[in-house]
């Protein structure tokens, strides 16, 4: 069963979270509720999310600051950010939404099904790091398993740089075709900007596992350049 990706909703609002969840709703996805800028933090210390919409006018931390201290924990920084306002100051209102490490930020009223696409592009880059990161995880073990194994083992990291070189292509496939929506809709320039950063980490897996290859003369040592942004 394929693990389902978790979004955060922070609004002070309860109506406008139910609006929220209900414009969401049909991406099967989990919906976690925040009812403030200190809620959500504290949801962001035990849970992983593949997205965050969070409201800029919330009473005591508001949605800058909010994103302030999202971006300040290493745990937390790279998680996508989409504001959603119902004011709107002009340029320098949006672009302090941008300092303040937001990939988006969309006033109110929006339109659900543009809100939908853009939080369904960043839940399908989430999935696709997750392959990625499970993927070099199993390497590493095996070849830390084969490090003190030898013998009767010797035949066995083939078979499996095989299985995950197969494994890996099926998940560059649908990297390539996610990079191709993404230019065929003019997509936003964060969210190509993201794909494109798993491109890159695909490619430094691939060429960690072609180096591992009988006759190349590589090693486990060369696995640490996927970690390359």
């Amino acid at each position: 069963m394929v693990q389902k990706a978790k979004i955060l909703l922070v609004d002070d609002r309860p109506e406008n979270l139910l609006a929220l969840e209900a414009i969401l709703s049909a991406l099967d996805q989990t919906l976690v509720r925040a009812s403030s800028g200190e809620e959500a933090l504290k949801a962001l210390l035990t849970d992983d999310f593949a997205v965050i919409l969070l409201d800029v006018q919330m009473p005591g931390m508001d949605g800058f600051e909010t994103a302030a201290h999202i971006k300040r924990r290493e745990r937390t920084r790279d998680i996508p950010i989409i504001f959603l306002t119902a004011i709107n100051h002009g340029p320098h209102h949006t672009f302090r939404g941008y300092a303040a490490g937001a990939v988006d930020y969309i006033s109110k009223p929006f339109d659900p099904w543009v809100l939908r696409a853009k939080v369904s592009v960043f839940v399908e880059l989430y999935m696709k790091n997750c392959k990625l990161r499970e993927q070099a995880a199993l390497l590493r073990l095996q070849l830390e398993g084969d490090g003190h194994a030898g013998g009767a083992h010797e035949k066995e990291p083939a078979g499996l740089l095989a299985e995950l070189s197969a494994r890996l292509a099926a998940v560059e496939e649908q990297a390539e075709a996610l990079s191709k929506q993404l230019d065929d809709e003019s997509a936003d320039a964060a969210a190509v900007a993201t794909a494109a950063h798993l491109e890159r980490k695909l490619t430094g897996l691939r060429r960690a596992l072609d180096a591992l290859e009988p006759g190349t003369g590589g090693g486990a040592g060369i696995l640490p350049a996927q970690n390359q942004p």
